[in-house]
């Protein structure tokens, strides 16, 4: 009976030798590595949680008026990501948001990001180097702290 040989894909002894940041230079672990999954979504959720918050206190929130709970959070978004390298979700699960390329996020990228993550599409498809198309298109990625 003969042997399997080991994929290509697996090194002897550490399971595997892809993961999602490897093609951008990014650790499979510890600081730099992209943020998981997990991570991600609970920093989605604050963000908005805290959108929501701030439409409530200002009598926005409501059936009508879904949009301007978006627009709060789209602001946030920008204003927190261009100052802070995160939004107030990132930084809460430890989360930050980088060029690719090095260097200051910018202006722009933010936007860019903030404006295809409220399309929600373009955050459900994936590159091969495990980046969503809102950041693929606006060229960061985002990492842990």
């Amino acid at each position: 009976m003969a042997r399997s040989a080991p994929s290509p894909s697996a090194a002897p002894g550490s399971g595997r030798t892809e993961w999602p940041g490897k093609l951008l230079g990014l650790p499979e672990s510890g600081p730099r590595s992209m943020g998981g999954f997990g991570r991600r979504v609970l920093g989605l959720l604050i963000d908005w949680a805290v959108a929501s918050l701030l439409s409530l206190v200002i009598g926005t929130y409501g059936d009508a008026r879904n949009f301007i709970t978006l627009g709060i959070f789209a602001v946030l978004q920008v204003v927190f990501i261009a100052l802070l390298s995160g939004s107030i979700g990132h930084v809460c699960v430890g989360l930050r948001v980088v060029p690719v390329r090095g260097g200051y996020v910018g202006v722009w990228r933010p936007v860019v990001r903030t404006v295809l993550l409220c399309v929600v599409i373009p955050v459900l498809i994936h590159a091969k180097d495990g980046r969503a198309l809102h950041d693929a298109v606006a060229g960061t990625v985002l990492v842990r702290r």
